[in-house]
């Protein structure tokens, strides 16, 4: 039955997608025969007669839904039909493009699986995990910027690499490098986090007395911890080649991304079905092999409810962390809203920081103090507010394996670009656009991770004692199915929240979410990238406010969770629920 909901759920939600991207030509609201026109040729003059004949030539006189016909008739026959700007055939473009991408994604998946085993490898040693700020950094830094300032130190002013162009192994180490890092703290912080209440298990306590090797424990554990991350690994791998469009765009990589942008934006509907197809497909694939590796990796476990849980074990951050991190942000957001963040002083364009201006000047002569202020607001506040929406529906979405799975899958191939292209074209620009956006493609890997762990819980064998004691299903499912699967997900959700304020500010780099001269972060790194190599304390201003946002949500939560942890008479809840477990053993 649920296979069944998740094949439905796929193909539904494929269908959707292929059919609003076949209608972006009659959502946009512009004229594609314009469009087209001027892709094919810049200096023709847009007359009647030419227009007329470009609809011609497209059948765009015939509808949407004739178009949508042909195309999926070809389609059975493995003909995706011809590009509308260039007229060469559209198989071979996307599967060069797709090819280009599943390399930079291996290169930047290695990148990131070495930087996941450096935040890993200490949890191990220490058998105790930490607040994770360092790792949520490194999640949070902006993929296009961490590329532009690569591009600057490693390319231009060091010469040790390539700077643009795919042509050799050489060419993917700078871009590989710039998308494996947030990836690769994300994937350390999930893991890391999962770590401590496994290796607190009993089990792990008599392998240490009978002599096993920490080496050998070590791997067991990480064996215990992988499977309810597995589909967060694809998930990360899938965004790797999807998502990458701003870095294939800083190094000129002509990726399967880059394309479909490319496509988007000349309204070539053939190359940008393809291409939309192509992710939707690698998408799909990846999913299913998680879903396979997982099962495999679990055994009979989980169909044979035999699935001892770890006891929660809050990890503990010392309050000084997110108390400076608190302080320095709101410190510099306080001080920037008591200045003008309009106010142009061309006599002070590209300003180093001084007392008149603490973080400097941007191009126009603008105070960053005062624009990283007043933009707080409008980052944070909209990706907060997304973040929460998506929690909600992963949580919800998680007790429906079925049909989460089978969205996620399709949600998930997506790049965050190509659905902000199609909600800008049917509500038009803007912050409410962007964050729609986002939102319809940020809650897969929170439903992931929770149909995970709800599977999981369903499955242990201390559920099993609950049910034979005669607990109702209410009470198993308030009082232990979900604090159990609440938690983890929720502070994976505020590990993402920095990463969906980054969305929110690569629609607005493309000129889908908010528009100048809003004080908007993403603006600002925008904006900022044509003269960093003169002025970089303009970029490095947000970039580093996204970063202080990070680590403060994640050292804040496990503060908080730490504290909310400790029982009556300083027993923590990990102790109160082992005797609990106890006790449901043996009374069953």
């Amino acid at each position: 039955m649920r296979r069944f909901a998740a094949g439905a759920t796929r193909a539904v939600c494929l269908l959707a997608v292929l059919a609003a991207v076949g209608l972006l030509p009659w959502l946009s609201g512009r004229d594609p025969a314009l469009t087209v026109l001027r892709a094919r040729s810049a200096e023709q003059e847009p007359t009647e007669e030419a227009l007329s004949a470009v609809r011609r030539d497209l059948g765009l006189d015939a509808g949407p839904l004739s178009l949508l016909g042909d195309w999926a008739a070809g389609l059975v026959r493995g003909d995706l039909g011809t590009s509308w700007v260039s007229g060469t055939e559209i198989l071979p473009s996307v599967l060069s493009g797709l090819q280009v991408s599943l390399g930079l994604m291996a290169a930047a998946l290695t990148v990131a699986v070495l930087l996941a085993v450096a935040l890993v490898a200490p949890v191990l040693v220490r058998g105790r995990g930490s607040a994770g700020a360092f790792a949520a950094m490194a999640a949070a830094v902006p993929e296009f910027l961490l590329a532009t300032v690569a591009l600057l130190v490693c390319g231009v002013w060091l010469g040790w690499l390539p700077t643009s162009g795919w042509q050799g192994p050489e060419y993917m180490v700078l871009p590989a490098l710039a998308l494996g890092v947030p990836a690769g703290g994300l994937l350390g912080r999930l893991v890391a986090d999962a770590l401590p209440a496994v290796l607190d298990e009993r089990w792990v306590e008599l392998w240490r007395g009978a002599g096993v090797s920490r080496a050998r424990i070590a791997a067991a554990a990480l064996r215990r911890v992988v499977p309810p991350l597995v589909p967060q690994f694809g998930m990360v791998a899938v965004g790797l080649t999807g998502g990458a469009v701003a870095v294939e765009a800083v190094f000129a990589v002509p990726g399967i991304g880059r394309t479909a942008l490319g496509a988007a934006k000349s309204q070539d509907l053939p190359l940008l079905q393809g291409s939309v197809l192509a992710l939707l497909a690698l998408g799909l694939v990846t999913g299913a092999l998680a879903a396979l590796v997982r099962r495999r990796l679990l055994g009979p476990a989980l169909r044979d409810a035999g699935l001892p849980l770890p006891p929660p074990r809050p990890v503990r951050a010392h309050p000084a962390i997110p108390v400076a991190l608190a302080a320095v942000l709101l410190t510099a957001i306080g001080w920037g809203l008591l200045r003008d963040p309009y106010a142009v002083d061309t006599t002070a364009r590209l300003a180093s920081p001084s007392w008149a201006y603490p973080l400097g000047t941007d191009g126009l002569g603008r105070d960053v103090l005062a624009r990283l202020g007043h933009g707080a607001a409008a980052t944070v506040g909209t990706a907060a507010a997304v973040c929460l929406l998506s929690l909600l529906t992963g949580l919800a979405l998680g007790f429906l394996p079925g049909v989460a799975a089978g969205a996620a899958d399709i949600a998930n191939a997506l790049p965050p670009v190509i659905v902000g292209i199609l909600v800008a074209a049917a509500a038009g620009p803007g912050t409410g656009g962007a964050a729609l956006a986002v939102a319809l493609i940020s809650w897969p890997p929170l439903a992931a991770h929770a149909a995970a762990l709800v599977q999981e819980v369903r499955a242990s064998a201390f559920l099993t004692a609950q049910r034979a004691i005669g607990a109702s299903p209410l009470w198993i499912l308030t009082r232990h199915v979900l604090p159990s699967v609440a938690a983890p997900v929720a502070r994976h959700a505020l590990l993402r929240l920095p990463g969906i304020a980054l969305a929110l500010a690569s629609l607005g780099f493309l000129g889908l979410g908010a528009q100048p001269p809003a004080p908007e972060w993403g603006l600002l790194l925008d904006e900022s990238r044509a003269y960093i190599e003169r002025a970089p304390w303009a970029a490095l201003a947000p970039a580093v406010a996204l970063a202080l946002l990070a680590g403060l949500a994640v050292s804040g939560a496990a503060y908080a969770q730490g504290r909310a942890a400790k029982g009556p008479s300083g027993r923590t809840v990990r102790k109160e629920t082992a005797r609990v477990a106890r006790g449901a053993a043996v009374g069953a």
